[in-house]
């Protein structure tokens, strides 16, 4: 009943933030755009005519944002500026750090407007934009993520890709302020190497998406993606690579499909990393519903953020190992899951919510940590004295 209570209260606490959030982005929609000139005003940028909510999130920003579309580029070539692509969506957590930390600062703001075009992008609204240039990301650097960051030419081609930047210079990593003043002193005295950069990443690309010539067969492409997640398999902890960790449905879905030719690997691969996940911080052990990855090796630590598309893929990788074990955890875990797309991600009138955000009252997770207080309210102090230092997830803190 206790356990209960305090979800019920946790989950009030939540739907008044998102509630406070879903306010002002309801008074920006009602802003009356007809007395505002195409740029936005003194106020507001012109990402104040979208209808996107993560738009919308940055329609206040000092930085002269313009929405994807052939303008930015054509003021782009009049006044011969590159163009800072940044693409995201309105749950990232990441996304609303750097929103903080750089795009609401005016030091920041006056160099991008001084020096670039800039264009923000919702990934939900245009998936087709963001395929394009995340795919130039994991060429340029091997990895991707958001928010997206693309330095580009006028005419769209890419010389420069990363994600997250911070607003000073941290552990190696150089400063947004750094980076804007890099690359537009490059662009007016050695555009040519950011030239040479961008034909380098079109070639790459090019070699990428061509077909290649030869002959194989399904069995071999099936034969070797098995032999190459049995190298990047994790036999102790289940799932795929080290850290960050990601749940990887669509692995999960090969490897059941596969086992069916009678080999057990690829079966104890599933079930072990399933039961791995379900056990671990990565997993809402009281509300239900996975997060978006894990932190480190042994799904302990999650990046809270919840994406639909993660429940409905993990969901059906779950429903998968039960109907090839018959054991009841799977069908229960994607039960579980359901409850909790159904009670969290579906409105009032029967719409489901893209995400669930990360952050709660500024703080990332704060809404899934449980202080000692709260802790010894559900289970008393004397269970709490034995409950606490043994819990495996965040330990209970203070604020």
């Amino acid at each position: 009943m206790w356990i209960t209570f305090k979800v019920r209260e946790k989950a009030t606490q939540m739907n008044n933030r998102i509630e406070d959030e879903n306010t002002r982005i309801r008074l920006l929609i009602e802003v009356d755009k007809g007395t505002l000139p195409t740029d936005g005003g003194q106020k507001f940028n012109r990402l104040i005519f979208s209808t996107s909510p993560y738009l919308l999130q940055h329609a206040d920003n000092p930085v002269g944002w313009f929405p994807w579309g052939e303008a930015a580029f054509e003021i782009a070539i009049s006044e011969n500026k590159p163009v800072f692509l940044s693409i995201g969506y309105s749950s990232c957590h990441w996304c609303h750090v750097m929103a903080h930390e750089s795009f609401e600062d005016p030091d920041v703001a006056a160099i991008f407007n001084r020096s670039f075009i800039c264009i923000k992008v919702d990934r939900e609204e245009r998936p087709d934009i963001d395929e394009q240039y995340m795919a130039v990301a994991q060429l340029m650097t091997g990895s991707g993520g958001w928010p997206l960051n693309v330095f580009m030419t006028p005419d769209k081609i890419p010389f420069y890709a990363t994600t997250y930047i911070p607003r000073n210079q941290t552990m190696g990593m150089p400063g947004i302020i750094q980076v804007l003043e890099y690359f537009a002193k490059l662009w007016r005295t050695d555009r040519n190497k950011l030239e040479h950069n961008s034909i380098a990443a079109l070639k790459a690309l090019g070699q990428v998406f061509s077909p290649q010539p030869g002959t194989i067969t399904k069995y071999q492409v099936m034969d070797e993606a098995y032999r190459q997640l049995i190298e990047i398999y994790d036999s102790q902890y289940g799932g795929f690579g080290n850290t960050p960790k990601f749940p990887m449905p669509i692995i999960i879905d090969f490897l059941l499909r596969y086992g069916r030719s009678g080999n057990s690997g690829p079966l104890q691969m599933v079930t072990n990393t399933l039961r791995q996940m379900r056990n671990g911080g990565i997993y809402d052990q009281l509300g239900f519903g996975f997060h978006r990855y894990s932190v480190d090796r042994n799904w302990l630590v999650p990046h809270f953020e919840k994406m639909l598309y993660d429940q409905a893929l993990i969901s059906l990788a779950y429903l998968g190992a039960f109907q090839s074990t018959s054991d009841q955890f799977f069908r229960q875990v994607a039960e579980e899951i359901f409850s909790y797309v159904l009670n969290d991600m579906t409105s009032p009138d029967g719409a489901f919510f893209a995400g669930q955000d990360a952050d709660s009252e500024g703080m990332e997770g704060k809404y899934y940590l449980w202080t000692t207080a709260e802790i010894q309210a559900v289970i008393g102090k004397r269970e709490a004295g034995s409950f606490l230092p043994n819990v495996r997830c965040y330990r209970a803190r203070e604020f």
